[in-house]
């Protein structure tokens, strides 16, 4: 007997409508640490370099990538966060 693999597992859960809702729900935090991420390594730089160029730590980086942190970042962290990687921060509402 085979294991479920995590997509099976996925497949299944999101077939609740409670899951699917709180799945939902978590999308965008989700997409806005994945974009810090991709445009730190696009950068070329590691969490301890960006940290560096930031004025702070690197497990400040590191917490704010991190998919189990909890925190919300100030809107000042996230501007220094883009310039130290090339960008330039645009907050839109649609």
């Amino acid at each position: 007997m085979s294991r479920t693999t995590l997509t099976q597992f996925k497949k299944k859960a999101l077939q609740n409508s409670e899951v699917q809702k709180e799945y939902d729900l978590l999308k965008p935090e989700y997409a806005i640490k994945k974009k810090l991420i991709a445009m730190r390594k696009e950068a070329g730089l590691t969490q301890e370099k960006l940290a560096e160029l930031m004025g702070t730590k690197k497990s400040n980086i590191s917490r704010l990538e991190s998919f189990k942190s909890n925190i919300s970042p100030r809107l000042d962290t996230l501007m220094n966060y883009a310039k130290a990687t090339g960008h330039e921060l645009k907050v839109d509402f649609v």
